[in-house]
């Protein structure tokens, strides 16, 4: 990119802005014209036509070393294609893939479009703090042995709130099965630079790993890589798998960030994290210590039936001692103090540390936490949301996630949906876990919670009536 500068390139290709030249003045002065100055077109630009010169593949190579991998792919449409592509070279229409159900809608879209089955594998369900951390590695066992036909398996692993499975011994589950695993590791771009953060995928030997080096890294929004290792998926059919859905014109400037993002953290990386580490410790003693308020800890997360660990840049803060909701904490917290959390829900708030943060960041934290407290008494009430219990949470897979998204639909009202088969996703969001998703059997129980939920703060965006007044359900034979 730098060489492009300095020799004077002149495009005659797409982009149509030519480098900057043709965007109006407002635009570039909001966005900068150096954006548009280095979004360049990689072929006939940074590359010539036959792509001689090989940096995309060198950029590649080199963070595929930098983590351990075999090989490496980066893509410019997010995890969500990334992991797209994993369960496609994994198994194919018809046949069956292991997931845990508090997947990503991303891999529900997989789902949908590929036609593959799924075995769905329970989460451990944390009644106390209703909170799901990711399937047991004897989960996907005993799955395995009631299905010993499916073609692999995929996990979540960290989830949005931090907590992690057993990878290693997963991985072991899979193997000795002779099938591979996928992990959806799009929270973990940090975890292979510092060994006080939670054991990563290609360390515990999965074989596919997607993670978005956009959510905890330093690369631009979209950015996504998806490692490879071991002989049990062909480079050649990832690579296959990945261009039925990536675009034909990927951006120079996501490619350079995720480049960048590599050196950096080859260089700096475990110096970087140290720091890091410490001021999250900093932080989370500074945000005990305020009333009403309480940080989740390895002793919250972790344990039997719960995670085997948890990564401590991402901070769950219950809210529920100041007699309010999450959802109701995030937005006083925006609207007075401009903080922006990454996740809410009832009784929580969700913040995310990186390597980005400092004193200064963290500090206008604390002083917003404490002001939360000390208002606790003009904060609305926590939402009447009723948490399904976990056998509540369980809806029957009655068709595939295709069959039902494709066939035949109709709206009910919500009242009368209960029973029927649901023709779309209804995603509570973040973290974009579905709660019911196309082919499952509807009950009372995710109805209620989902309505209550959008009364008291929860959004549900991807819903085709986002009033929640009807769903779209498989339609029925009338008499």
């Amino acid at each position: 990119m730098q060489d492009y500068h300095d020799s004077g390139q002149l495009p005659f290709t797409p982009p149509g802005h030519k480098q900057a030249r043709g965007v109006d003045p407002r635009v570039a002065a909001v966005l900068g014209e150096a954006v548009f100055r280095s979004d360049v077109l990689s072929v006939g630009g940074l590359d010539d036509r036959s792509g001689s010169g090989k940096f995309l593949e060198q950029a590649e190579q080199l963070m595929a070393d930098a983590v351990g991998a075999s090989q490496t792919f980066f893509s410019t449409c997010g995890s969500s294609l990334s992991v797209k592509a994993s369960m496609l070279s994994v198994a194919g229409p018809d046949e069956k893939l292991l997931i845990g159900r508090d997947a990503h809608k991303s891999v529900v879209a997989g789902l949908v479009l590929s036609g593959i089955c799924p075995v769905w594998v329970e989460p451990q369900w944390d009644e106390n703090l209703h909170l799901a951390h990711p399937p047991s590695p004897e989960a996907f066992a005993a799955a395995f042995a009631e299905h010993p036909d499916a073609k692999g398996a995929l996990v979540v692993t960290p989830t949005p709130y931090g907590t992690c499975t057993d990878l290693a011994a997963l991985a072991r589950v899979c193997h000795e099965h002779g099938k591979p695993l996928i992990v959806d590791e799009a929270w973990g771009a940090h975890l292979p630079f510092h060994p006080d953060l939670p054991a990563w995928a290609m360390d515990a030997g999965a074989d596919v790993c997607v993670t978005s080096i956009h959510k905890m890294g330093s690369g631009l929004e979209q950015s996504s890589v998806f490692h490879l290792q071991g002989d049990l998926i062909a480079p050649e059919l990832l690579k296959e798998r990945a261009d039925l859905f990536s675009t034909t014109s990927p951006s120079v400037l996501v490619y350079a960030a995720l480049d960048g993002w590599r050196r950096q953290m080859v260089q700096h990386g475990h110096t970087i994290y140290d720091r890091t580490l410490q001021l999250a410790k900093s932080v989370r003693s500074g945000v005990e210590a305020i009333g009403g308020l309480h940080v989740y800890g390895r002793d919250d997360l972790c344990g039997p039936g719960l995670a085997s660990d948890a990564d401590p840049l991402q901070l769950m803060v219950d809210v529920s001692g100041l007699g309010t909701g999450g959802y109701q904490a995030a937005d006083r917290l925006r609207e007075r103090h401009r903080i922006n959390v990454g996740l809410a829900d009832h009784r929580r708030v969700g913040v995310q540390l990186t390597h980005a943060d400092d004193e200064h960041t963290t500090g206008r934290l604390l002083e917003a936490l404490r002001d939360l407290a000390g208002h606790a008494g003009e904060l609305p009430p926590p939402p009447g949301l009723r948490v399904p219990s976990p056998a509540g949470l369980r809806l029957e897979q009655a068709m595939t996630p295709r069959d039902a998204f494709f066939g035949p639909a109709e709206h009910v009202p919500w009242e009368r949906a209960a029973g029927r088969v649901v023709a779309e996703l209804l995603t509570p969001y973040p973290p974009g876990i579905p709660a019911a998703l196309p082919g499952e059997r509807l009950n009372g129980e995710v109805l209620e919670y989902l309505h209550d939920g959008l009364a008291g703060g929860m959004v549900v965006p991807d819903a085709a009536d986002a009033s929640l007044e009807t769903v779209r359900v498989v339609a029925e034979d009338q008499p």
